[in-house]
């Protein structure tokens, strides 16, 4: 029998955007002049503030999950992506990726909006709670087992991110949306074929 060895999988997509992140933050440090909290000015260009987002600065639904306030919020962020994205890229696509990630992003801020027009908010958080979701409720539906469980430690996790310098709602729209999303995507795959093994003996006469 021919053994095939398979190279180790790599994760391109988590990589990639973890340096886009960093470089974002790199590029809004030189503006602002300092690396370790991110200026006032830049917030308001590119993070979400309601008031401006309801007045037509559309873009900030999506540029906003690219800014982070200060090093120690793109720190935890990063952290978090890395170790969710990893284990996404080893059950969807690239295209299925890139989709949880960035609706899930946009799901948060959208929910952000109902905070009122007086709301400011920066971060990756929404894409990266989209990216746990769809992972881990995925994982339980393709092998066909209970998704009570994945539902509670989703939940559980966004009860104990919770602070009061944090956005909640982006938290909970990137999640739910993940969640759905993860769930939409098992239904789809194809269980595994199953094969059923029979014996028979006919003694010799």
């Amino acid at each position: 029998m021919k053994t095939v060895f398979r190279s180790p999988k790599r994760f391109p997509l988590t990589i990639a955007l973890i340096v886009l992140n960093v470089a974002v933050y790199i590029c809004t440090s030189i503006v602002s002049g300092d690396f370790l909290v991110t200026g006032d000015t830049v917030i308001l260009q590119y993070g979400q503030v309601n008031l401006l987002v309801m007045n037509g600065w559309y873009w900030q639904l999506f540029t906003s999950m690219f800014i982070h306030a200060n090093i120690t919020h793109l720190a935890g962020n990063m952290l978090f992506l890395l170790i969710f994205g990893f284990k996404a890229e080893e059950l969807f696509s690239s295209g299925e990726y890139v989709l949880i990630y960035l609706v899930s992003g946009l799901a948060g801020n959208l929910l952000t909006l109902l905070l009122g027009p007086d709301m400011v908010s920066v971060g990756a958080s929404g894409a990266i709670f989209g990216v746990f979701g769809a992972t881990i409720i995925y994982s339980r539906r393709a092998i066909g087992q209970s998704i009570i469980s994945a539902l509670l430690y989703s939940f559980f996790l966004l009860m104990i991110s919770s602070g009061p310098e944090v956005n909640f709602a982006a938290h909970l729209g990137g999640l739910v949306i993940g969640l759905a999303i993860g769930y939409a995507l098992a239904l789809r795959r194809k269980p595994p074929a199953k094969y059923q093994y029979r014996f028979s003996y006919s003694p010799k006469p």
